[in-house]
C-alpha cells in the first residue's frame, strides 16, 4: 500500500510541476502563505532569511520543508518565502543589477540552471561566491553543479534533478521481441536499427519531440560534454564535430521514422499517453506526464539514454531542466544564509526524503540516492527503484558550458536542425547559426 501511495503521489504532484521542470515558471505571482510580512527584499533581522522562488507544490514546498528542518536546531530563525514566478525573478534581478541598486533583492533566490552562468557573468556584483561556504560540492552531480560555476567559483547550491532518462513501453517492445535491457547502455546507431525494427513490427516510432525545439539536440550534445560555446564564451558551432554528429543522428532518426516531430507540447505528451509512440528521451520530470495514463501502469520502464558513436567523451547520460539556489549580495547575514543552505539542501538526506513523496522533487544530492525512500519501487514503472536509479544517472552527467547567450544559441540551432530535416546542408546551416549568435552577441 505504501508503494502504491508513493506512486500515486508522485504522479499527481509531478504533473502539477512538470512544466517547471522543463522551464515554465507559472503565472501566479501571489505571495506564499509562509511569508511573515510584506517585505520581499532581504531582511534587516539577523535571524530572518527572505527567499524568492516559484511553484507552491514544488520549489516553495521544498524551501518550507528545509526551513522546518533548520528550525529544529535554530528555533529563532525564520525563513520568509515569497512566491515569485521565474520571469519576475529574472526581471527584478536585471532591474536591480542595471540600476546598481541591489537593495530590492532577497537573501536567497532560485534560478533556472540554464540562466545561471548568464546572470553571474552579466551581473557579478549581484551574487555571493559560495566556494568556501563549507558546502561539500562533491556530494552533488558534477554536471549539475557546473551550471552554477563561473571562473572556477561556485555561486549556486544545486536543487532539483533534470537527469535525462529513456522511457520505453515494455509491452510494445515485447511485441517486437525486445526488453528494456536491449535498450540499456546502447548507442544511437543501435537505437536507430532497433527502432526501425520496432516500427516495422508494431507501427510505433520509438521517439517523439516538438518540432522547432532543440531539446533532443541539446541532450545529445551534453551527453558527450560538448557545448555551443568554447571556454572563453565564444560561439562554437562551426567546426563543432560533436554538434555535427548530433544533427546527422537526429536527421537519420527522422528520416527513418523512428523519431516523429509534432507541433505542440500537448501533442508531444499525447504521443506518450495515447500510445502513439513506444518511448521518449527527456528529463526525468517527464515521468509525471507519462503517469497520467493510468491504464499503462506497469507497462513502462526507464533506463539510460543512447550515446553518440565516434565522439570523444560520449556517455549515456545528460540533463534537461532544473534549478539551483543563489545567495545575493544584498544578504545581510551571509553566515546564516550559507549555513542554512549547507545544512539543508547541501546536507540533509532527511529533507530530500521528506519532499519526494509529496512533490516528486528528485535530488541531485547524491547521498539521498541511498535512502530507503529513494529505494521504494514504482509500480507504474514495472516495480523498479526509479528514484535511486535517476539519482545515479545524475551523478554521471557530463558538465557543459552554457555561457551568456545560451538561449540565443539554442534557438539558432533549433532553426538549423529544422532546415536540415527539410533537406538543407548541415555545414551551411551551422554557419548561419554561428553568424546569428555572433550577431546577437554584438
Amino acid at each position: 500500500m505504501k508503494k502504491k501511495l508513493l506512486s500515486v503521489l508522485l504522479c499527481l504532484t509531478m504533473t502539477a510541476t512538470m512544466m517547471v521542470g522543463c522551464g515554465d515558471s507559472g503565472n501566479n505571482s501571489k505571495k506564499s502563505d509562509s511569508s511573515k510580512d510584506s517585505n520581499t527584499a532581504a531582511s534587516e533581522d539577523e535571524n530572518t532569511l527572505t527567499v524568492w522562488c516559484w511553484d507552491p507544490a514544488f520549489n516553495i514546498y521544498a524551501m518550507e520543508e528545509a526551513a522546518k528542518i533548520y528550525k529544529e536546531d535554530h528555533p529563532d530563525v525564520t525563513v520568509n518565502v515569497v512566491e515569485t514566478p521565474w520571469e519576475d525573478v529574472q526581471t527584478k534581478l536585471t532591474t536591480a543589477a542595471t540600476s546598481g541598486n541591489f537593495d530590492t533583492l532577497p537573501d536567497i533566490l532560485l534560478m533556472q540552471d540554464n540562466a545561471f552562468q548568464k546572470n553571474v557573468i552579466s551581473y557579478p556584483d549581484a551574487f555571493v561566491d559560495l566556494t568556501d561556504s563549507g558546502i561539500d560540492y562533491s556530494n552533488f552531480a558534477e554536471g549539475k553543479t557546473a551550471y552554477s560555476v563561473v571562473d572556477g567559483k561556485n555561486y549556486g547550491v544545486p536543487f532539483d534533478n533534470g537527469a535525462v532518462i529513456a522511457c520505453y513501453r515494455t509491452d510494445v517492445l515485447a511485441e517486437a521481441g525486445y526488453t528494456v535491457d536491449d535498450f540499456t547502455d546502447i548507442t544511437w546507431d543501435e537505437y536507430l536499427e532497433k527502432g526501425k525494427d520496432v516500427l516495422a513490427k508494431t507501427g510505433k516510432p520509438l521517439l517523439s519531440c516538438q518540432a522547432g525545439e532543440s531539446d533532443v539536440i541539446m541532450m545529445m550534445l551534453q551527453s558527450c560534454g560538448a557545448s555551443l560555446f568554447d571556454d572563453d564564451g565564444n560561439p562554437d558551432i562551426v567546426g563543432n564535430d560533436a554538434l555535427k554528429k548530433v544533427m546527422e543522428t537526429y536527421s537519420k532518426l527522422v528520416e527513418a521514422g523512428v523519431l516523429i516531430e509534432v507541433n505542440s507540447w500537448d501533442e508531444y505528451v499525447g504521443t506518450l499517453t495515447k500510445g502513439t509512440v513506444a518511448g521518449t528521451v527527456n528529463g526525468c520530470w517527464i515521468m509525471a506526464s507519462i503517469q497520467t495514463a493510468e491504464d499503462q501502469s506497469g507497462n513502462w520502464a526507464i533506463t539510460d539514454m543512447p550515446k553518440l558513436v565516434g565522439v570523444d567523451g560520449a556517455t549515456n547520460y545528460s540533463n534537461n531542466g532544473g534549478s539551483s539556489w543563489a545567495v545575493t549580495s544584498n544578504c545581510k547575514n551571509l553566515d546564516l544564509a550559507k549555513d542554512f543552505l549547507a545544512s539543508t539542501f547541501a546536507g540533509s538526506v532527511q529533507l530530500y526524503e521528506n519532499i519526494l513523496p509529496s512533490s516528486g522533487a528528485l535530488a541531485t544530492y547524491l547521498p539521498a540516492g541511498d535512502s530507503e525512500v529513494y529505494a521504494q519501487p514504482s509500480e507504474f514503472f514495472g516495480g523498479d527503484a526509479v528514484f535511486s536509479k535517476i539519482t545515479e544517472f545524475a551523478g554521471k552527467v557530463p558538465s557543459n558550458n552554457t555561457g551568456v547567450y545560451y538561449y540565443e544559441a539554442r534557438d539558432a540551432v533549433a532553426v538549423a536542425i529544422q532546415n536540415v530535416v527539410a533537406g538543407a546542408n548541415i555545414d551551411d546551416e551551422l554557419q548561419v547559426a554561428q553568424e546569428t549568435v555572433e550577431f546577437n552577441m554584438q
